[in-house]
């Protein structure tokens, strides 16, 4: 009986490991404020694999939303570095669609004055401004959209900050993937 169990548990793991490939994958980002969830876009293949793997890596348990700029993006997923984007362990190249904008409740990667717009690997931001930001489409990859917890976007996106837009107190992320 005890062989059993431990038995079963390793057979209902690995049939759900299995059909995760035939589910969609959604993105799941918990903070004290409350859980955000988001679908990915396949338009943007590289970007949603990335934030995949990172996320399945728990990449982002140990950082914080390190950017809020009201009616702008709140961000995160910055190694909390002096080097900052120089610490990216990747840059991804862009993935731009017309159909894929800047909306209020978009998810995207962020990136620094790099001509090519390569998109830094670890860092998302998601748009907190209700008519949306499309001075961004085009230059900024966008590879999901929100689609509950805008009530924890709006509370983050009005926390107080310092002069360089970091939260007073830290907003700390969990970032997994829920397969439906």
């Amino acid at each position: 009986m005890k062989f059993l169990i431990p038995f079963s548990i390793l057979i209902i793991l690995s049939c759900a490991t299995s059909n995760n490939k035939s589910k969609k994958p959604y993105g799941v980002i918990e903070t004290a404020y409350g859980t955000m969830v988001f679908s990915f876009y396949d338009e943007a293949p590289n970007h949603k694999q990335s934030f995949i793997k990172l996320a399945n890596a728990r990449y982002w348990d140990s950082l914080t939303f390190n950017r809020v700029i009201k009616d702008f993006v709140i961000q995160g997923g910055c190694p909390d570095t002096p080097e900052g984007f120089n610490e990216s362990h990747y840059l991804l190249n862009p993935e731009f669609d017309e159909k894929l904008k800047h909306v209020y409740g978009a998810v995207g990667m962020g990136r620094d004055d790099n001509p090519e717009k390569k998109s830094a690997g670890c860092q998302f931001y998601i748009v907190n401004k209700k008519e949306g930001l499309p001075f961004l489409d085009g230059n900024y990859t966008v590879f999901g959209k929100l689609i509950s917890g805008f009530n924890v976007l709006d509370s983050i996106s009005n926390v107080q900050t310092d002069s360089l837009d970091q939260p007073l107190e830290p907003v700390s992320l969990k970032v997994r993937v829920l397969y439906k």
